[in-house]
């Protein structure tokens, strides 16, 4: 994964979509073969929506939709003009996990463990990517889908979500997907979920952490495009170091958390843009940061 050059890795519907006709701005990366991607995605004014575009299938995790997703979020990730990344999905179904079809004896184990070790970079991408990922979450999600909400950084749901890691009821143990969720939820949480299968309500994913907000279906778009383009605002680059040293402290004991934050806070004050916000704030004027709202916007679309 070296290669993947980020500095941290070691819907709007279509009516949102007609009124604002965006320019393509990467042939290559708009055309990616014939027929329709699993998944489809735009840009604008710094935000990047992923969609998981194929909820016939219910928007399953096959091994193509891991690599459509993967290839959305790494797609000229270290560009200043990208802020932050929000994955949605169509239909009623978020993601009902791994493609159980590629799961059979039909496949070979190779196969079976090129699926799930994709499955885990995808994750482990978006943790260590430079933006902030939000889920933005309306309907079910399930095993390897609520996994993916488990993995973004911030989480907003409708109140008809729900949430469930049912392997267990198939024969097939939510092993990888407790690996995201038993760092967002208390571990007694997450033992529940996994040894029953049962699945949780949008509230009761709020109060165990899961999500970062429940509201209203008809207020979800507006409410999380409200956060990124809060995001989308701010400096790129002390959100992006935030960021790293965020999930770079999580796992040490006290005083190492301490030294590595003190030593980022130290960097932090010589950024450009740490000077520039300290100095806007005794001066009483709006900050003006090093990069600036994107003058480009790009939109894909499955099938181009």
């Amino acid at each position: 994964m070296a290669a993947l050059g980020l500095r941290a890795f070691g819907t709007k519907g279509l009516g949102w979509l007609r009124r604002n006709p965006w320019a393509p701005l990467s042939a290559g990366f708009c055309n990616r073969g014939p027929g329709p991607r699993p998944t489809s995605a735009r840009q604008r004014e710094g935000i990047r929506n992923i969609v998981l575009s194929d909820p016939k299938k219910r928007n399953a995790l096959s091994l193509a939709m891991l690599k459509s997703l993967q290839s959305d979020l790494l797609h000229e990730a270290d560009s200043k003009d990208l802020k932050v990344v929000i994955i949605s999905a169509e239909g009623p179904v978020f993601s009902s996990g791994h493609d159980l079809k590629e799961l059979t004896d039909e496949q070979s184990p190779d196969y079976h463990a090129e699926v799930f070790q994709t499955c885990s970079e995808v994750m482990m991408l978006i943790q260590n990517h430079p933006v902030p990922v939000i889920a933005m979450v309306n309907g079910l999600a399930t095993a390897a889908g609520c996994q993916l909400v488990a993995s973004c950084d911030i989480a907003v749901a409708s109140d008809k979500s729900s949430f469930a890691t049912p392997g267990v009821n198939i024969g097939l143990f939510c092993s990888t997907p407790a690996v995201a969720l038993g760092r967002t939820v208390p571990r007694k949480v997450a033992l529940e979920m996994l040894f029953t299968g049962e699945p949780i309500s949008a509230q009761e994913a709020l109060l165990h952490g899961l999500l970062s907000k429940v509201v209203p279906e008809e207020q979800l778009e507006e409410e999380t495009m409200r956060i990124a383009k809060k995001i989308a605002s701010l400096s790129r680059p002390v959100v992006s170091l935030g960021k790293a040293t965020f999930y770079k402290q999580l796992p040490q004991d006290l005083r190492t958390a301490y030294y590595l934050t003190s030593q980022t806070m130290v960097d932090n004050v010589a950024l450009r843009d740490g000077q520039e916000g300290i100095k806007a704030f005794i001066q009483k004027r709006k900050p003006i940061w090093s990069q600036p709202a994107p003058q480009h916007d790009c939109i894909w679309r499955k099938g181009l």
